[in-house]
């Protein structure tokens, strides 16, 4: 499995954008299918986006849909999730995952290993 660390979270005004990097160790990381979910204090934790192995294939959740993109390079082991138009029900943490079961469009919290520590996204109003 990889190795998954995020990076890019802050603290932003509402309407405003900031882009996340999950940097993946290993060699295998464009095998995976990735993902990007978000969980809020006392909420459990959500899907977000998720990426194709060549990205060429995306898929959102419908609260998100319009705002954010999520993108790859996989020469650089990376995912990244480009966020504009922030709200302050966005402020989560935000954990990119690998797909290690599960088809396409199957993006259930099972579905997914090799977490990332997360990283703290905060939209003020």
């Amino acid at each position: 499995q990889v190795q998954l660390v995020e990076s890019g979270g802050g603290l932003v005004q509402a309407g405003g954008s900031l882009r996340l990097s999950c940097a993946a160790s290993g060699r295998t990381f464009s095998s995976y299918v990735m993902g990007w979910f978000r969980q809020a204090p006392g909420k459990e934790r959500e899907f977000v986006a998720a990426i194709s192995l060549s990205g060429a294939s995306t898929y959102y959740a419908d609260s998100v849909k319009g705002r954010f993109t999520i993108s790859r390079d996989n020469a650089k082991n990376t995912v990244y999730l480009q966020m504009n138009s922030l709200k302050p029900e966005d402020t989560a943490v935000y954990y990119c995952a690998a797909k290690v079961s599960g088809g396409w469009p199957s993006f259930s919290r099972t579905d997914f290993g090799s977490w990332g520590q997360g990283t703290q996204v905060t939209v003020s109003s």
